[in-house]
């Protein structure tokens, strides 16, 4: 149990990693695109269908991605149950 709920906690650090990341904008070429790019080829899988599923929260103009969000509070709650 206890390694499923490190590999839990390291995909949150990297869904974490990847908000953040998202914040600057980062050019096509180079060691941040290839790394930026590695961890959308990680949490495509699990954001991508989410993000089909939830409606994009409007505050305005600016549109919220609530997946992420969504992932992290139930990786909480899964290791809550687990560890």
């Amino acid at each position: 149990m206890a390694v499923l709920c490190t590999i839990i906690d390291a995909y949150v650090v990297v869904v974490l990693v990847r908000i953040v990341m998202s914040w600057f904008p980062i050019n096509s070429d180079g060691l941040v695109a290839t790394f930026q790019g590695l961890l959308h080829l990680l949490t495509e899988p699990v954001l991508g269908p989410l993000r089909r599923m939830l409606p994009v929260a409007r505050f305005g103009s600016v549109g919220l991605d609530l997946s992420p969000i969504v992932v992290i509070f139930g990786a909480r709650i899964l290791t809550g149950f687990l560890c």
